[in-house]
């Protein structure tokens, strides 16, 4: 069964975001990091994920990403720091992480 993800990513803490979408979070955290992904993340040096939410079908993926993308900054704060509140970088590639 395939999952699919809805991510933030930031620059730093309360810095520029970037809501995406994928179907491996992994690999796309990957390309963010090298810089071979979005272009706005590239210019902006935003590659640090500060949340994700798990999907089973793409389009049910699809909407929550166009819902998080209309939402104001505030509330994109909100809802990264009711489940990340020290805005840890959530990658599952960072090997400080997986000692944790």
């Amino acid at each position: 069964m395939r999952e699919y993800y809805v991510y933030i990513l930031a620059k730093k803490r309360n810095g520029a975001l970037y809501v995406g979408k994928t179907l491996d979070l992994t690999k796309r955290i990957k390309r963010h990091k090298r810089k071979t992904a979005a272009k706005f993340t590239k210019d902006y040096e935003i590659n640090k994920l500060v949340y994700f939410e798990k999907f089973k079908n793409r389009q049910t993926a699809s909407v929550r990403e166009q819902q998080l993308k209309k939402w104001n900054r505030r509330w994109k704060i909100r809802l990264i720091e009711q489940s990340n509140p020290s805005w840890k970088d959530l990658n599952p590639l960072d090997p400080r992480q997986r000692s944790k």
